[in-house]
Formats: C-alpha cells, sequence, structure tokens
C-alpha cells in the first residue's frame, strides 16, 4: 500500500512564496525548472550539432521539435503509469532514463540516427513524466492553489527556454555541442536529487496495474465527454496554431526575428504571472474566452504588414493569451476523478506539444506556397475560428456534469 495518506499541507497565504513554503511543492518546482533547462540546452545543442553536419533545415528543425511528436505515443500507450501505486518511484525512474538518454547524447562519436533514435525515446518518456509530475502536483497543493502553481510552472518553463537558448549560445563559444550535453546532464542529475530527496509517495491512486490497456480505456473515457473534448480542443489547437505563427517569424522578418520572439515570451510571461497570481478562479473562469481570442487576434496584423514597432506590440499582447491554458486546465482537473488525473494531465501536456510541433509543420508548409505574412494570417484566422465555434461547448462544460468518486473507494470500471 502507498506509505503516506494524508491531504495536502494547507498553505497559510495564497502566494507564489507561500507555495514554495510548501517542501514538496519547492521540490517538483526545483526538478522541473533543472528539468526544463537541462531540455533547451540539450535541444539547442542537437541542433546545432545536426546543422553543422548536414546542413539541412528540415533535419536540424527535426532535431530541435522531433521530441515533441514522440510524447503523443506516450500518451496513447503506457500514461497510466502516471497514476500508479507509487508516483514518486516512477518520476524518480523517469528521471533517471532521462539523464542516461541526455548522457548518452554526450558520447563523441554517436551516429546522428543513434541521436534520433533517443530523441524519440526521451520525448516518449517526457510526457509519461510530465503527466506524473502533474499528478503529484494536484496532490501536494490544495486544489485553490493549483492554477497558482501550474502558473509559476509556465512562467518559470518560459523563462528557462528564454535562458537556456541564451546559455546554450554563449556555451557554444568555448565548449563543443558533447560539453553542453554534459552540462545538461548534470542539470537533469540535480533535478533528480530534488524530486528524490523532498517528494513522498500519495495514495490517490489507481489499484489496477497500469498498461496499455488502463491507458485506452482513461483515454477512451477521457474523450466520450463533450465539454472535456472542447477543452482539450482548446487547450491544444489555438495553441499550437499561434506557436505556428511564431515559427514563421524568422522567415517574416529575418532581421527583428528575435526582437519579435523575446516580446512574445515576455508577453507569455506577464500573462501567466497576471492570470495565475492576481486573479480568482471565478475571474480566471470568466476571462478565458478573452483570452483564447487574445492569443489569436494580433496575429491578423501580419497580413497588413505594419511597421516593426506594431507587430511587437501586436507578439507581446498576443503572448499573454497563452495564459488561458490555466482556466482551462483548471476546468478540466475539476472534471477529472482523483484516480487518473495524472493521466489526464499527462495527455493533456502531450497533446499541447504535440499540436505545437502540428502547428509549426502546417505553418511551414502554407508558407511555401503563400507568403509568410499571409500565412501567419491564415493560421491566426483559423485558430480564432476554432475558439469560436467551440465556445458554445466550453460554457456548457461543468463540473456538475461529472461526479467525482469518493477518495476511499476506487472505481470499479475505467467509465467516469
Amino acid at each position: 500500500m502507498p506509505s503516506d495518506t494524508s491531504e495536502p499541507t494547507p498553505l497559510p497565504t495564497t502566494g507564489y512564496r507561500a507555495l514554495l513554503r510548501n517542501g514538496e511543492f519547492a521540490g517538483l518546482y526545483a526538478s522541473f525548472t533543472l528539468t526544463a533547462a537541462a531540455s533547451t540546452l540539450s535541444g539547442f545543442a542537437l541542433g546545432m550539432l545536426v546543422d553543422h553536419r548536414t546542413h539541412s533545415p528540415f533535419l536540424t528543425a527535426v532535431s530541435m521539435y522531433g521530441a515533441t511528436f514522440a510524447t503523443v505515443f506516450g500518451a496513447l500507450t503506457l500514461m497510466s503509469v502516471a497514476d500508479g501505486s507509487r508516483p514518486r518511484r516512477t518520476l524518480v525512474a523517469l528521471q533517471c532514463l532521462s539523464l542516461a538518454g541526455i548522457a548518452a547524447q554526450a558520447i563523441p562519436g554517436l551516429p546522428l540516427p543513434a541521436r534520433f533514435g533517443l530523441l524519440l525515446i526521451l520525448g516518449f518518456f517526457q510526457s509519461l513524466g510530465t503527466g506524473t509530475r502533474m499528478g503529484l502536483l494536484a496532490e501536494v497543493v490544495p486544489v485553490s492553489t493549483y492554477a497558482l502553481a501550474r502558473s509559476l510552472m509556465n512562467i518559470t518553463s518560459g523563462g528557462m527556454s528564454i535562458l537556456g537558448y541564451a546559455m546554450g549560445a554563449v556555451l557554444l563559444r568555448y565548449l563543443s555541442p558533447h560539453g553542453v550535453f554534459g552540462i545538461a546532464a548534470v542539470l537533469t542529475g540535480l533535478g533528480l536529487v530534488a524530486v528524490a530527496t523532498t517528494t513522498r509517495e500519495h495514495s490517490i491512486r489507481l489499484t489496477r496495474r497500469p498498461g496499455l490497456r488502463q491507458t485506452w480505456a482513461t483515454n477512451i473515457a477521457l474523450f466520450s465527454h463533450p465539454g472535456r473534448r472542447a477543452l482539450l480542443l482548446n487547450l491544444w489547437v489555438p495553441n499550437g496554431l499561434i506557436v505556428g505563427c511564431e515559427a514563421l517569424l524568422i522567415s517574416y522578418s529575418p532581421d527583428h526575428a528575435g526582437v519579435l520572439l523575446a516580446a512574445g515570451s515576455a508577453g507569455m510571461l506577464l500573462g501567466d504571472l497576471t492570470v495565475g497570481r492576481l486573479l480568482t478562479a471565478d475571474q480566471r473562469l470568466r476571462c478565458a474566452f478573452a483570452l483564447r481570442l487574445l492569443l489569436a487576434v494580433p496575429y491578423l496584423l501580419f497580413g497588413l504588414h505594419p511597421p516593426t514597432l506594431v507587430l511587437t506590440a501586436a507578439v507581446f499582447v498576443a503572448g499573454a493569451g497563452f495564459a488561458a491554458t490555466l482556466p482551462l486546465q483548471e476546468q478540466l482537473m475539476k472534471l477529472t476523478p482523483d484516480p487518473v488525473r495524472g493521466q489526464v494531465q499527462g495527455v493533456e501536456s502531450a497533446g499541447r506539444m504535440t499540436w505545437q510541433g502540428i502547428g509549426a509543420a502546417i505553418a511551414g508548409s502554407v508558407a511555401q506556397h503563400l507568403t509568410p505574412g499571409a500565412a501567419v494570417t491564415a493560421l491566426a484566422a483559423v485558430s480564432v475560428t476554432v475558439t469560436v465555434f467551440s465556445r458554445p461547448f466550453v460554457a456548457r462544460n461543468s463540473p456538475t456534469h461529472f461526479r467525482r468518486p469518493r477518495r476511499d473507494s476506487a472505481p470499479r470500471h475505467p467509465r467516469w
């Protein structure tokens, strides 16, 4: 039996400092931060290595975004391990696998096919690790502070992306890509130590053996409800299409792409901070639709080719719209029974990452036939259309449509 059956430790206040005073959350957060930094560094190093060896833009792009496509296989096959009886042990084991994979990338003579194979394997296990980590997160913090915790992690993820790429560029002036892989492995190892020494086992878990059958049973139940499908649609598709718009910024304006990308990242950080920290749960829910529109509407300006200063402001404002994921994730968690919330959050994260890769691929394909500005406008228009037409389904979605099981009894079948 699991070793801990206690409720999440109540937090005295609702700020980021209060969250970090929770030792288990602090450990999960430190592990997440170090892992995100390591992932960014290793991805940048691999992209530079592949570009130097092949001079192929396609292979370089695949080396940097290919792992996102592998996450969907984790969601479809073994994501139920995120809700096993020993989530802490599972997360530690997955961190060990990640450490081994990144360390293997540091081998100087490793052939490129082997590197791509490792990339896909790491992407597969990354999705399982995300589901397990988010399942633990929902247990170590109270439900009332879940959005705040996700906000802090989203902010950190964006910050680590910016910092990781900047650090990677500096490190590659003095080190080879293999040396950068070594630093990424050290960061991954530190993340492993952080989670292993701070988190405990929790008991709100399935009593059945996780595996392919259990994964599919839960996934079928997840997609059987129109409200849950609408939430996932809004978490995945508009987000992915706008990431596709960002992927075209270099083609649209090579000289100003750095400024535009930085503006988008700054807007995302500000949006997550404002929505997660300053708004209540009811306020987040009320502004969710406006945030989803805000994510895409500013990109419609690209078809008009306004001055760079106007586009920079537009990308900054649109970046704040990524905070729409917070209220949507809250709604999804309210509709998720305790025993499978790790798997559901893992599926949500894996699907969102996969759609980011799909969005980038769609954007690149459209830009081959249209100008980059026209392609950006087209993807933004589709994003707005999806958001508007799916709004009634999201609005009808309510936690009252789903009866949560009692904590003292496990469900007898996978239907929710």
